[in-house]
C-alpha cells in the first residue's frame, strides 16, 4: 500500500529525511512540508514539494497519512498531539519529547486515536552497534561486566537551537539518547543505578547552560555496568566501544574500523615466582599476559543493514503487517534514564531505581 508523508520542520534533519525517503523508500511519497521559516518553504518548492502555510493546512490534507515531526525538541509534543488528533500516524525525531511526562501524554493520545506513534532512533541500525550486539549475543566474550560506549568531537555544539536550553538543546538529548537507547536494547535487564556527571564546559551562560560533555554510569540488575560518554571538546579521542567480558575483551576505535578482540584460551594461567619488571616498575598483577594464553582476531564491520528498514517497519505497522520496532515504551525507558542522569549530576547522588 502506498503512503504519503508530510514533514513539519524542514531544517537539517527534515531535509535529511526527505533525501533518504526519496532515494530509498519506494512505498512512501513525500507531498510537502511546513516550516516556520518562509525561506525553507521556498527551498522545499524548489525540490518539487508543496510548501504549506501552516501546520494546520498540512494536517488538513487528506492525502497525507504519516507525519514526521522534525522541529526543535520543545515543539515535539505540540505537533505530535496535533497530528495524532488530525488522524495522522506520527514519527517524531529524537529525543521523542523533553521529558517523560510529555511522552506519557502523547502515548495516551496515540492510544486514544488508535494511530502509530514512534521515534526515529536511527542509531539502532548503526553497523558498529550491530557488531557489538552480535558478539555479545554469541557469547564469545563470555558474560560482559563492563561496557563503554562513547562519541567524541572537538568542535563544540553547532550554533543553532542545540545551544539553547529551553529548546531542548545539549548533548544528553542530542547524542546521549542514542547511546542510552543502544545500551538498553543490548542489555536485557532493568537499570538499577544511575550516576552521572553532566557538564557545561563551554556553555555556562544562564540563558544557554546546555550540557556539552557528559559521563553516565549505569548498573543493570543483572550485574552489567556501563559507561556512556559524550564529549564535544575532546582533542584526543578514546575508543568508540570498549567491552570487557569474563572470556575476552573487545575494542572498536571508530565507526567503521571493525573490532579487535582478545580472547583468553582455556589454559591454566600460571603465575611466575619472580617479579616481572615493566616500564611501570616491578609487578606481577599488571604484567602482560603470556602470549600462549590468549588468542587475537580482527572482525570487520560487515553487517548488512540500513536505516531505511526503520521506515519500512513503520509502513508495515500502519498496514497492520508488523509490530512497531521502536516502541514508545522503549523511548520512555531512555527518557527516564536521562532524567535520572540529570538528577544524579545536579544533586551529586547515585539514583537508585528500577528503570
Amino acid at each position: 500500500m502506498k503512503h504519503t508523508l508530510g514533514i513539519i520542520g524542514f531544517g537539517g534533519m527534515g531535509e535529511h529525511h526527505f533525501k533518504h525517503v526519496t532515494k530509498e523508500i519506494g512505498a512512501l511519497d513525500i507531498k510537502g512540508v511546513y516550516d516556520i521559516k518562509p525561506e525553507r518553504g521556498e527551498y522545499a518548492k524548489s525540490l518539487g514539494l508543496k510548501a504549506y502555510d501552516s501546520a494546520e493546512s498540512l494536517l488538513a490534507d487528506s492525502d497525507i497519512d504519516l507525519v514526521l515531526v522534525s522541529t526543535p525538541n520543545d515543539w515535539h509534543k505540540y505537533y505530535a498531539i496535533m497530528a495524532l488528533r488530525a488522524g495522522k500516524n506520527v514519527i517524531c525525531e529524537k529525543p521523542v519529547m523533553m521529558n517523560s511526562k510529555e511522552l506519557e501524554e502523547v502515548i495516551n493520545v496515540a492510544k486514544e486515536c488508535k494511530k502509530v506513534f514512534t521515534v526515529h532512533q536511527n542509531r539502532r541500525w548503526d553497523r558498529d552497534y550491530l557488531l557489538v550486539k552480535r558478539e555479545l549475543e554469541s557469547g564469545t566474550l563470555g558474560k560482559p561486566f563492563f561496557i563503554e560506549s562513547r562519541v567524541e568531537g572537538a568542535r563544540g555544539i553547532p550554533g543553532d537551537w542545540r545551544c539553547t536550553k529551553v529548546a531542548g538543546g545539549g548533548m544528553m538529548l542530542d547524542w546521549g539518547v542514542h547511546l542510552i537507547d543502544q545500551m538498553l536494547m543490548m542489555i536485557d535487564s532493568p537499570v538499577c543505578e544511575v550516576y552521572a556527571q553532566v557538564l557545561n564546559v563551554k556553555y555556562q551562560n544562564p540563558a544557554n547552560d546546555v550540557d556539552d560533555n557528559l559521563k553516565v554510569n549505569l548498573k543493570f540488575k543483572n550485574g552489567v555496568c556501563a559507561l556512556i560518554e559524550v564529549g564535544t571538546y575532546n582533542m584526543i579521542t578514546l575508543p568508540r566501544w570498549y567491552i570487557c567480558g569474563d572470556k575476552g575483551t573487545m575494542k572498536i576505535d571508530d565507526w567503521g574500523s571493525g573490532a579487535d578482540i582478545v580472547y583468553a584460551k582455556d589454559v591454566e594461567m600460571v603465575w611466575e615466582n619472580s617479579i616481572i619488571y615493566t616500564a611501570a616498575g616491578p609487578t606481577r598483577t599488571m604484567a602482560p599476559r603470556p602470549k600462549e594464553t590468549v588468542e587475537q582476531k580482527h572482525v570487520d564491520i560487515d553487517e548488512k543493514t540500513s536505516v531505511h528498514l526503520f521506515y519500512e517497519n513503520v509502513l508495515d505497522a500502519i498496514d497492520g503487517k508488523a509490530e512497531i520496532i521502536v516502541k514508545p515504551s522503549e523511548a520512555m525507558r531512555s527518557m527516564k534514564v536521562m532524567e535520572a542522569a540529570f538528577r544524579s549530576s545536579a544533586e551529586g547522588i547515585c539514583v537508585k531505581d528500577e528503570i
